[in-house]
C-alpha cells in the first residue's frame, strides 16, 4: 500500500474549525470528499480542499495513482503558534488578543 502526504503550516485559521470540517471527510475516498468540501459553507473547507487536491497529485506523480483509487487515510490539524496582539480598551488600557494559527497534514492511501 502506497501513500502520499501533503502539509500546510501556518494557516490562519484556529485549529477547532479546521477540525469541523476534516472531521466529515475522515476514511472517505478521495473523489467523495472533494464533492462534500465543495458543498461546505466554511472558509475552512477551502483550506481542506486545496490541501487534498494537493495530496492526489502528489500521489499520481509519485506513484501514477488515479483519483479514483485514493482514500483518506490520515488527516489532522494540530495547533501552530499562535501572535499575540493588543486590543485597545477604556482609560489607555490595553486587552491582549491571541490569533491563533493551525497545520494541517493529509496522508492518502491506494487501495
Amino acid at each position: 500500500m502506497q501513500s502520499a502526504t501533503s502539509k500546510q503550516t501556518d494557516i490562519k485559521m484556529t485549529a477547532r474549525k479546521v477540525r469541523r470540517v476534516i472531521n466529515e471527510v475522515r476514511g472517505k475516498k478521495a473523489n467523495e470528499a472533494i464533492r462534500i468540501l465543495k458543498f461546505m459553507p466554511y472558509f475552512a473547507a477551502r483550506v481542506v480542499e486545496k490541501n487534498l487536491i494537493a495530496a492526489i497529485a502528489n500521489a499520481s506523480q509519485k506513484f501514477g495513482a488515479k483519483s479514483e483509487d485514493l482514500k483518506i487515510s490520515e488527516i489532522f490539524a494540530d495547533e501552530s503558534v499562535s501572535y499575540k496582539r493588543g486590543r485597545p480598551r477604556a482609560q489607555g488600557r490595553m486587552y491582549s488578543r491571541l490569533k491563533r494559527t493551525s497545520h494541517l497534514t493529509i496522508k492518502l492511501t491506494s487501495n
